[in-house]
């Protein structure tokens, strides 16, 4: 058991170590090639759109209902064991056999449940790429384009924590909105009306 949970800090300090060597090495490259480098904050420009804040609040609601559902099943499963538990002594042949069943059977369906909506491939998964993936997808293009327009080496996500440090200069966050929005458009639309 000791070597067990050695093996796995051993392993979680090697990936540590590989993350910051990695992070090294292209900071180190990227000044040998001289290269740009954009740094975009997502999740702020996910809250700066609203339609992305309905479908996650609405991704939000489902979860916690299905999340009631599960708790309202655990609820029942325990005081069924309980009370199987308590009367046990009681119950003889085919009734013993009929309450074992039915409380193995609540155990069943609670994990059943639980795989349904929050496993790998999910209800939970599935609602979550229907509603916020479109919204993924458009910042990713918007990304390009302005890795494009800029001719940036690397943009790299703030909320990955893999930027260690930043200058301002380089976070092309607004310039992403801009490009998603259509602000920068729209601002000079504006200036060449007042013309």
């Amino acid at each position: 058991m000791e070597n067990t949970l050695l093996d796995e800090s051993i392993f979680i300090i090697m990936k540590k170590i590989s993350k910051i060597l990695l992070v090294l090495l292209v900071v180190l490259g990227l000044q040998l090639n001289a290269q740009k480098v954009g740094v975009v904050d997502t999740e702020y420009i996910l809250n700066q759109l609203p339609k992305y804040n309905e479908a996650k609040g609405r991704l939000d609601a489902q979860i916690k209902t299905w999340q009631k559902e599960i708790t309202a099943l655990q609820s029942e499963y325990e005081q069924k064991k309980s009370a199987f538990e308590n009367e046990k002594v009681l119950l003889v042949g085919e009734q013993l056999k009929q309450r074992e069943k039915e409380v193995l059977d609540l155990e069943k369906n609670i994990k059943t449940t639980i795989a349904l909506r929050f496993g790998k491939n999910g209800e939970a998964e599935e609602l979550r790429e229907t509603l916020v993936k479109p919204f993924q997808d458009k910042i990713f293009n918007a990304i390009r384009k302005v890795f494009e327009k800029r001719r940036l080496g690397m943009v790299l996500d703030k909320n990955s924590n893999n930027v260690l440090f930043l200058n301002k200069r380089y976070d092309y966050t607004e310039r992403v909105l801009d490009e998603l929005l259509d602000r920068k458009k729209k601002k000079k639309r504006k200036k060449r009306r007042r013309r």
